[in-house]
């Protein structure tokens, strides 16, 4: 008994409560985040406005995701196309997301949405060359340069693999546009990673068919 014990794996006695107060951090931090968007739903405009605030560093993250190497100038896109979303989610009649993930996957919808209502305006706009000049909705941002027709080809073909398989759908907004990792997609879904890996192997076979000239 006594070599038994001897063999045992030590514990460091500070290093597993220092991983645990990590955890139990973040959890609560997590929870804070579900309570006030249970408030945005009730229609607490407040709260909203703080899960803009807490969440702030990840929805640029996503926004940077999506206008990287489509407009000039990024960094100060990225703060508008941001604030595009929050307006966009305001205006909504009903709030659907429950959690961080999913709202996070709900938010890079919107920015999606937002893009691709700033290209269509663009076609009716243009002012010569390939070079499209749009003004958005708070008149603070120019898109420089979008590559209109990859962003609308693209768009149409997420609108008809939506209409197949809605998951799919998800799954390609999550992963490729919010840059949200097989885990946290699991978990705003409600189903295994391993699900998420074979839904978005899928997708990229039936958007790559899609987008095929």
């Amino acid at each position: 008994m006594g070599a038994l014990r001897a063999r045992r794996p030590a514990v460091t006695p500070v290093s597993m409560p220092g991983a645990l107060r990590r955890i139990a951090a973040r959890e609560c931090r997590l929870g804070d985040i579900t309570a006030l968007l249970d408030k945005a739903r009730a229609g607490e405009r407040g709260a909203l406005d703080e899960v803009f605030e807490r969440l702030y560093p990840e929805l640029q993250r996503i926004a940077h995701v999506r206008l990287a190497g489509h407009v000039r100038g990024t960094s100060m896109q990225t703060t508008v196309l941001v604030h595009e979303c929050y307006l966009k989610l305001l205006a909504a009649k009903r709030l659907a997301p429950t959690d961080r993930n999913h709202f996070l996957a709900y938010a890079a919808t919107a920015m999606r949405s937002v893009i691709v209502d700033t290209v269509r305006a663009a076609s009716r706009e243009r002012r010569g060359g390939d070079a499209l000049h749009v003004t958005l909705a708070t008149g603070v941002a120019e898109l420089v340069g979008l590559p209109e027709e990859e962003i609308l080809d693209v768009d149409t073909a997420l609108a008809d693999l939506a209409r197949l398989d809605p998951r799919l759908a998800r799954v390609v907004e999550m992963r490729y546009f919010a840059g949200m990792t097989d885990q946290e997609i699991a978990d705003a879904m409600g189903v295994t990673d391993r699900t998420v890996r074979r839904d978005w192997e899928k997708a990229r076979l039936l958007l790559a068919a899609a987008l095929r000239p």
